[in-house]
Parts: C-alpha cells; sequence; structure tokens
C-alpha cells in the first residue's frame, strides 16, 4: 500500500508562528501530524471509505493550510523556535511552614492558575492543564500544544494563554483557538475582558485586540519585560521593569505611568486598585488613577501577589518560596514557608490561598486565622498529597460534531464580508446586524452552527458564543 505525504510549514520572521504541518495518506487513513518546528506535536487520524475520499480531505486541510500561509518544506531544515520563558530562580524557604491541607504535582514549573467556587486549575509549561475540585480531586485533564503561560476568566469564559501564540477557549468539551497572536507578539502574560484581549510581551510592548482576534493597538511599552497586564472597564494595565502603566482601551493612549522603583514581575487588581510585586521585595498597591496607595514590604523578589475580594488582606508570594499576608495598611501578618517551592502565580477564595510554584505543584493553603496562629506555632496539618488518576487528555480542536437540529440551542451562521468570514445570530429574538465571537478555525461561509448559548457583551455591540459547538447539517 503506498504512502502519500506532504509536508508545510509556516516559519515567520520576529517572533512569529513556527509551526509544521505534516498530511499522510495511506489506503482509506489520513494521519495529521502538527505542532511547533522541532518537536514531535500532536497527531490526528481519520478513517474514510476509500483512497479517493481521503485523498480529498488529505488535500482539503493542505489548502486550508496553505491559504494560511504555510508552504511546502524539507523537513529538518529549520529548527525550533525560541520561546521566552520566565528564569526560575527560587531558594527553599526558612520560615515556619504554610498550613498546607493538599499539593498536587503537575509534572513541570506552573504559572497558570485559576480558582472558583467549584474548580482550581493549574496550567504548566509543559502545555498541562489539570482541573481539581476545592478538595483536591483531579477531574479532567487538557493538553496544550506547548507550555501554558497563564489562566484568565472573563466572565463564564476560562482562557490559556499558550507558548504556541495561541489562546485557547476551555469553555466547551475541547480547547478552542480563540485568538491567534503569534505572528505579531511574544506572549509574556495577557487579560481578557469582555472577549477584547491584552497582551503584554518579552519587550515590555503592550497589544490589543478585538473580539474578532484583530489587532486593535500596540505600543512599545515604557520598559521590559511586561510580566503585568490587568484589564477592566477603565483600561489596560500594564507592569514591566520600570513601572506601571495604564492605557486607554480603545485608542491605546497612555493615561497616567507610575515607577515602581524596581521591575515588575506580576500584577493582580481589585475594583479599586491594582497592585504590582517587584524585584525590589516589595508589593505596590496603586489607585485606579495612578495614585500611590500602600507599599508591602517583603525579605525577597515578588514573584506573585494576590488579595482578598475587599482588599482586607494582601498575600505575596518570594522567590525563597515563602508567602506573606498583609493587612491592607502595609502591617506585615504573617510569613511562612510553601514547602513546594516559589509561588510563581496565586489566587485567594474562602480563606484559602492557591498557589502554583516553581516546581509545578498547585497547593490549598488554609489562610485562616487560627489555621496560621497554630502554623506560627509550629502546628501544621498533615499535607494530603494528590495523585492524578488516569486521565486522557483532552486536546484542542478544530472540528465539529454535525448534528440534525437545533434541540434547544442557539443557531448562528458563517457568511462571508469581503474578504473575512463573519458570524451572526439567525435564531429570533437577537440583534441580526451584530456580530458573534467564535472560533475562526472552525468557520465555513454558509455554514450554520448551534451553541449553547449566546451572550450580549457587557459593553454591547457584538455577541459571544458561550459553551459547546455543533455543526448543522
Amino acid at each position: 500500500m503506498s504512502t502519500e505525504t506532504t509536508y508545510l510549514e509556516l516559519s515567520e520572521d520576529g517572533g512569529g508562528s513556527h509551526k509544521f504541518y505534516e498530511v499522510v495518506v495511506e489506503g482509506g487513513t489520513v494521519t495529521i501530524r502538527y505542532g511547533r518546528i522541532g518537536e514531535s506535536g500532536q497527531v490526528k487520524t481519520s478513517s474514510f471509505a476509500d483512497l479517493t475520499r481521503a485523498r480529498a480531505e488529505a488535500q482539503k486541510k493542505i489548502r486550508e493550510k496553505m491559504r494560511k500561509g504555510y508552504e511546502e518544506a524539507v523537513q529538518g531544515v529549520r529548527q525550533r523556535r525560541a520561546v521566552t520563558r520566565r528564569v526560575i530562580q527560587s531558594v527553599v524557604s526558612t520560615a515556619s511552614r504554610a498550613p498546607v491541607l493538599w499539593r498536587f504535582r503537575s509534572g513541570a514549573s506552573a504559572f497558570g492558575i485559576f480558582v472558583d467556587e467549584h474548580k482550581a486549575m493549574v496550567g504548566n509549561e509543559d502545555g498541562q492543564i489539570y482541573t481539581l475540585a476545592l478538595d483536591g480531586q483531579v477531574t479532567r485533564q487538557y493538553r496544550l500544544p506547548d507550555g501554558v503561560k497563564c489562566i484568565v476568566a472573563d466572565d463564564d469564559w476560562i482562557y490559556a494563554g499558550c507558548d504556541d501564540g495561541n489562546v485557547y477557549d476551555l469553555s466547551g468539551k475541547a480547547p478552542r483557538v480563540s485568538y491567534e497572536i503569534a505572528r505579531d507578539v511574544d506572549i509574556y502574560w495577557l487579560d481578557i475582558h469582555d472577549g477584547v484581549l491584552g497582551v503584554s510581551d518579552a519587550g515590555g510592548g503592550i497589544s490589543v485586540f478585538n473580539h474578532e482576534d484583530e489587532f486593535q493597538w500596540r505600543r512599545p511599552g515604557n520598559g521590559t519585560g511586561g510580566w503585568m497586564v490587568r484589564c477592566d472597564d477603565l483600561g489596560v494595565y500594564q507592569g514591566h521593569s520600570n513601572g506601571v502603566t495604564m492605557y486607554d482601551w480603545e485608542t491605546g493612549k497612555e493615561l497616567w505611568h507610575q515607577s515602581t522603583k524596581g521591575g515588575v514581575l506580576f500584577g493582580w487588581q481589585e475594583a479599586e486598585a491594582v497592585y504590582a510585586g517587584t524585584v525590589r521585595n516589595q508589593v505596590h498597591a496603586l489607585s485606579k488613577t495612578g495614585k500611590p496607595l500602600k507599599v508591602y514590604q517583603c525579605d525577597a523578589s515578588v514573584y506573585s501577589c494576590a488579595t482578598s475580594p475587599d482588599g482586607r488582606y494582601v498575600f505575596a508570594g518570594d522567590n525563597h518560596s515563602s508567602v506573606y499576608c498583609f493587612d491592607a495598611d502595609g502591617t506585615r501578618l504573617w510569613k511562612l514557608g510553601t514547602g513546594c517551592g516559589s509561588a510563581f502565580s496565586m489566587q485567594y477564595r474562602d480563606e484559602r490561598l492557591y498557589i502554583v510554584t516553581t516546581d509545578g505543584s498547585l497547593a490549598c493553603i488554609d489562610a485562616s486565622e487560627a489555621a496560621i496562629k497554630a502554623a506560627q506555632a509550629g502546628t501544621v496539618p498533615q499535607t494530603r498529597d494528590i495523585k492524578a488518576p488516569k486521565l486522557d487528555a483532552i486536546l484542542p480542536s478544530s472540528t465539529v460534531e454535525t448534528v440534525a437540529e437545533a434541540a434547544g440551542g442557539v443557531i448562528v451562521e458563517c457568511y462571508a464580508a469581503g474578504s473575512e468570514l463573519r458570524m451572526r445570530v439567525v435564531s429570533p429574538g437577537f440583534q441580526q446586524s451584530w456580530r458573534v465571537q467564535f472560533p475562526k478555525q472552525i468557520r465555513t461561509a454558509g455554514a450554520r452552527y448551534v451553541v449553547d448559548e449566546v451572550r450580549e457583551s457587557v459593553r454591547g455591540g457584538f455577541y459571544r458564543a458561550y459553551g459547546d459547538i455543533r455543526r448543522l447539517s
């Protein structure tokens, strides 16, 4: 049986995409292998009734990629593109140990964290994302093509920024690419607000992309190494080597800049303030108008910070594997060792401080007053080490299930608008002229799809598809 192989690559200058796509036809089977150049990539195999149908499907996939700029290439000529990764410097803490209730080791250094009332998530540099119940039970595993930079929430949507240059929506049955930004931006950190994406990059620049994944504006920034970006209704807040700068959402105009007298490594925000952890061992609290509010003093460089919802407590994690808690007025209440590396990211919820660390752990710390007093006195609970069950990792998907009827969902339609494919709602009761935020990779002109929900954006003017997506036959 003969084998027909087509190998394509997309490699762009200036920090853009550096990916391959291989299609192999053998009999009635089509095998597609794809990923970053220099890696083995992911593999998907599909079976067809005969060789003719398999070839037709293969040619369809190849044409789609070539329209996106892929070209035929010789495997092995290009080398893997370098990815900017955060330098890991972690020292074992000499402080008393924190009351860690449970700990899950993900297998690689972890930056991504997300916690809500039902679950906690960790994303690591191997591209793995695990979802755990708040008692530590592992319930789900995703696998992205490259390292996970961060996990962020935008209302009920959950997104993961990946080192392959894509941002994946984790809200459906499988991860789908929502934003493709590798052509222009080397992601350091990102945040999404009402469907609009803010990205801070390796060079200290800041970029904003609209809900259609279209470039809106970019500024070179006021420093280098933009590790912090936070977004709200007012604008975009970026932390970099020279402090924190705020930009207008629509125009990118700089609204204010505030020096932190030390490079910013991470940031947090609440309704009335933004918080920036720095290499100068401090967390700076700034008002949303740029006014300095308070400085919280730690003993080493601050990798991460967070607050309680009311801002009553401020937490920080340093590069000596310690975590801190401060009163809002700046008084240090405690400092304790994590026992599992330095906290690259953290989030507080319901008297629990969740951290992801340099050794890849997701740890749950009892931050209640009673537990902390006991820990300071030398009494801590026995930490439960969580073992992951054998789960099939959920991979990103660019295919959709086909169904015959809507079955209670909302119908949206893909249509051509010049050279672009747009989406609109065709179910009754919606604004027919509004566009719908919808994954670009699965759009086909003239096709109709069923989605679980369509929600109006907070600022109005467009809808956002939420949940699972099926194609109507």
